[in-house]
């Protein structure tokens, strides 16, 4: 398969660890991934099929499909009220937070302090956070998303978070959710 991009090994690595590989991501590697995969679709496609895989493309973002059994269809089912929970947080605390939308865990703590909203949901979050203070369950909530590959950490120094554009898979999970609730009412 001499047609496929020399850093395939790599791109399957991110994406088979359900992962996501985003377009406005600030690393020259994972921008390189998103142009070799958007350029080489097709064979990438088939030659991930062949070993069980399916190569979806979403709004300006890649990730990987398979068949699964229940098990691994429940511990994903997981993972998305995870990713609700936590998509919900952050919508409460900025309603524009998506792709491009940069915070920091300090000033996102600060907000809770003074919007008993917030501080309730992410107080609700403590499970999965597992810290005592409200800049340390931010920021856990920061680094679950990033090891998803829907955040980055874009500047360490001054702790400041970038939104990926991956995160519209989140949001396209939720409207789906959304319009079975509404023709489910109908009906």
């Amino acid at each position: 398969m001499s047609d496929l991009p020399k850093h395939t090994e790599k791109i399957f690595e991110t994406l088979s660890k359900g992962g996501f590989i985003s377009a406005n991501s600030s690393t020259s590697e994972m921008h390189n991934f998103y142009q070799s995969i958007d350029e080489n679709f097709d064979p990438l496609y088939d030659y991930f099929k062949t070993i069980g895989f399916r190569l979806e493309r979403g709004d300006d973002y890649f990730h990987f499909t398979r068949f699964e059994n229940k098990a691994d269809i429940e511990r994903k089912l997981e993972t998305a009220y995870k990713w609700i929970d936590v998509l919900d947080f952050f919508k409460t605390v900025n309603s524009s937070f998506g792709p491009g939308t940069k915070l920091s865990p300090s000033a996102v703590a600060e907000q809770c302090k003074v919007n008993s909203e917030l501080k309730l949901k992410l107080e609700s979050m403590k499970k999965l956070t597992g810290e005592d203070n409200l800049t340390g369950r931010v920021r856990k909530l920061l680094e679950l998303l990033k090891r998803d590959e829907m955040v980055e950490l874009e500047n360490e120094l001054l702790d400041s978070w970038k939104v990926l554009s991956s995160i519209k898979y989140i949001e396209r999970l939720i409207e789906i959710i959304n319009v079975s609730e509404e023709d489910e009412a109908v009906n």
